[in-house]
């Protein structure tokens, strides 16, 4: 395959209109499904969720590195949310500009003020990388961000690997068609929150899934509903507001809703301000956290996946903090960072604003957000970053080196609009999970990937925010 398409296929129209039909069947077969709706008056439906036509080359050394690295990053995850005293000391700054962040915090503070009632922790993560290429030609793996927090696309990603076999076989390509590598994270998420139910000891009890109104990418989540109740765990779906209106503790702290008492809070929603649209929201998730329900992500794990946690583990001996007497550990993290620049108030912080206002190009500002398109990039850096560069608003951000991929060639299909071949650029991400009961870490794990891929004109992206659409790795 050259630059992401066989050459012999890139100039056959006839032949790609044909694949992308019987990839589009494909899809619908494996349920790559995701919902949309087709106007705002109607209901409703189900359609492929949008993938690439073909496998996206990757080299087999960086894969192979993330996947190797992916358990000290559920350890360290692990660590910085169990040090409050870290926790507080990497946020002062951004909980004094940033009130979204300031809010979790408060939770935080409130959780350890009443003293942790469950010793269950469950983590389920998403490490996402791109390869970023040197002007001598050097590729390296680096970082672009680790979600702690309602990592999506385990269960369509599932299924992406019989969809491109298919397709290769179609065209011919047996040989690459066999190259492809299984991937099934939704099993491996699912086992780690069976896990966790199984600790908590009570075969009554169910899983609830936290979740919006509205979710494009809900048909993703069942797959891991799915595969609990092939494991005769209940599980339910509820809002912010059902928590609100229909849960209460009991005299122990165990949390029922509707009657029904939860095992496992599984968050899929409560990681952007606009997910708690009045102050009850806040407080059933206060009461979820004051719970004896195991919570995935609990508020500390929460908070160890914000951006300016990320710019602070990449200053020098904060990783040896957490990996003490463990220098080859801190060495395979630190190789994956890309550069962070913090945006403090003072010499340092003035020295990073100067950098971006100088080379707006060469960086990206992060503020503390998750779920796609809040990035900051080019000429735009220098107008945020003009308003707020002598005053402690710039604290809300965090610059970041720019990755600068190689860019292959690919059809993205999506549903509507026109078949062409576009430049694309990928990002991978590796799926880990972890379930530690009180000091002992019963689970630690690896258990999948995603390869996402954009259009190269696109800054920003994600499946669920419309620019991204799903691929599967092919390795050499």
């Amino acid at each position: 395959m050259a630059q992401g398409i066989p050459s012999d296929l890139l100039m056959n129209a006839t032949l790609i209109n044909d694949l992308a039909s019987v990839a589009k069947d494909a899809a619908l077969l494996q349920g790559v499904l995701m919902r949309v709706k087709e106007s705002p008056n109607s209901s409703e439906v189900v359609t492929y969720a949008p993938f690439t036509l073909f496998p996206t080359p990757v080299p087999k050394a960086p894969f192979l590195q993330a996947m190797a690295v992916q358990t000290h990053y559920n350890t360290l995850v692990d660590k910085i949310s169990q040090d409050p005293d870290f926790l507080e000391a990497a946020l002062a700054s951004t909980i004094a500009v940033d009130d979204f962040t300031a809010r979790l915090f408060k939770i935080h503070q409130q959780v350890l003020k009443e003293g942790r009632l469950q010793s269950i922790v469950l983590g389920l993560n998403r490490a996402d990388y791109m390869l970023d290429q040197k002007e001598d030609g050097h590729t390296s793996l680096k970082q672009i961000e680790i979600n702690t927090f309602a990592a999506s696309f385990g269960g369509l990603s599932s299924r992406m690997p019989d969809v491109h076999r298919h397709i290769l076989r179609v065209a011919g390509r047996l040989e690459e068609s066999q190259s492809i590598i299984d991937n099934n994270p939704a099993v491996g998420l699912a086992k780690a929150v069976a896990k966790a139910w199984e600790l908590y000891g009570s075969k009554r009890a169910v899983v609830m899934f936290l979740v919006e109104e509205n979710q494009r990418n809900a048909l993703d989540q069942r797959f891991i509903e799915n595969e609990l109740w092939k494991r005769n765990i209940a599980t339910i779906r509820k809002r912010f507001e059902d928590v609100a209106e229909a849960g209460n503790l009991d005299q122990d702290k165990r949390l029922f809703v509707d009657c029904q008492e939860v095992a496992v809070v599984y968050f899929r929603n409560g990681y952007m301000p606009q997910n708690y649209g009045s102050e009850q929201a806040w407080e059933a998730r206060l009461m979820m956290e004051c719970s004896l329900a195991v919570k995935c992500p609990d508020i500390g794990t929460h908070l160890a996946g914000t951006k300016k946690v990320q710019q602070v583990l990449a200053q020098p001996g904060v990783l040896e903090h957490f990996f003490p007497d463990q220098p080859q550990i801190v060495a395979q993290v630190r190789a994956t960072f890309a550069g962070l620049y913090t945006l403090d108030v003072g010499a340092e912080g003035d020295k990073t604003v100067a950098m971006a206002l100088a080379t707006p190009n060469r960086f990206v500002l992060k503020p503390q957000r998750e779920g796609g398109g809040n990035n900051i990039y080019g000429q735009e850096i220098c107008e945020v970053l003009g308003k707020v560069k002598d005053s402690a608003e710039r604290t809300a951000f965090i610059l970041m080196d720019k990755v600068q991929p190689v860019p292959t060639q690919n059809y993205l299909l999506r549903r509507g609009t026109p078949l062409q071949i576009t430049n694309c650029l990928s990002e991978l991400g590796f799926f880990g999970t972890y379930v530690r009961h009180g000091k002992d870490m019963v689970m630690n794990d690896c258990v999948g990937h995603l390869l996402r891929t954009k259009s190269s004109e696109q800054l920003d992206g994600g499946v669920a925010a419309g620019v991204a659409v799903l691929d599967n790795p092919l390795l050499f």
